[in-house]
């Protein structure tokens, strides 16, 4: 039975930060995901989710500097140290909060450095980073992004992602497999999910186009969240999407799944 896990970084925005774990809570959610907890106090956020019984089940790795463009350090060779250095803050927030799962963005091109060049350093990276957080039970994540949303973006198919993954040949390393981002460049959702599902450590959803509730758009969610509960997954679903106006009145797609998940 999927699980579906709000995203607080797109979702309940009408109220700031820490006051989102009990919205998401209120409003039937069992487990939550962020992108960049790092602003705030890893305490604090640990507190909200054990005041509102929430499950943390992923957030993002340091992305770099958002404001100058970066989306992420992994496969840039000029980054090296600075990837390095985001991995403690991560795995502090990490232990804190009990999540098990971290996305590991992997950067923008940039620099004279070729395509077999980053993906070199993106396998070395992934695997330095594996063995900080394996010891702890964190596996880390790679999302492939659609090229329109996030131009110049390294990472853009699920096959690349995965030969990614083999090479770095760790249990502590996946894929994060965005339903919304597939149907922007590929298709094909449900057989691709099936072709790499042994890779796959956590699915996300939004529709598309818009990235709004999944219930809008040309993806037939109904038909994806049954096809998923019909192949015995029972991983988490995160929601990543920005709700068209008030949150929860945008949350009917959802009840189903909520009861279902309750009552499971």
């Amino acid at each position: 039975m999927p699980k579906l896990a709000a995203n607080l970084s797109t979702m309940f925005t009408e109220a700031p930060f820490l006051e989102r774990f009990g919205r998401a809570a209120q409003a039937g959610f069992s487990a939550v995901e962020f992108q960049f907890p790092y602003a705030f106090d890893a305490d604090d956020i640990a507190a909200e989710l054990r005041r509102h019984a929430l499950d943390a089940v992923l957030f993002n790795l340091p992305p770099g500097d958002l404001a100058a463009g970066e989306r992420g350090l992994a496969s840039l060779p000029e980054a090296r140290d600075r990837f390095r250095d985001s991995l403690e803050p991560a795995l502090r927030f990490a232990r804190a909060t009990g999540c098990k799962r971290l996305h590991c963005m992997a950067g923008v091109l940039s620099g004279p450095a070729s395509m077999a060049e980053r993906e070199a350093v993106f396998v070395a990276n992934l695997r330095e980073a594996s063995a900080v957080f394996s010891p702890h039970g964190v596996r880390l994540l790679i999302e492939p992004l659609n090229p329109f949303d996030t131009p110049d973006y390294f990472l853009t198919s699920v096959e690349q992602a995965a030969r990614v993954v083999e090479a770095v040949a760790s249990e502590g390393v996946g894929i994060q497999y965005d339903f919304y981002h597939q149907s922007r460049t590929r298709g094909e959702l449900i057989a691709t999910f099936d072709r790499f599902r042994a890779l796959i450590g956590h699915v996300q959803i939004a529709g598309n186009p818009g990235r709004h509730e999944p219930d809008t758009g040309e993806v037939n969610y109904g038909f994806v969240l049954a096809a998923l509960d019909a192949r015995g997954y029972e991983g988490f679903v995160g929601c990543e999407y920005m709700p068209a106006g008030d949150t929860e009145a945008g949350l009917g797609w959802a009840k189903q799944w909520l009861k279902a998940g309750a009552s499971a």
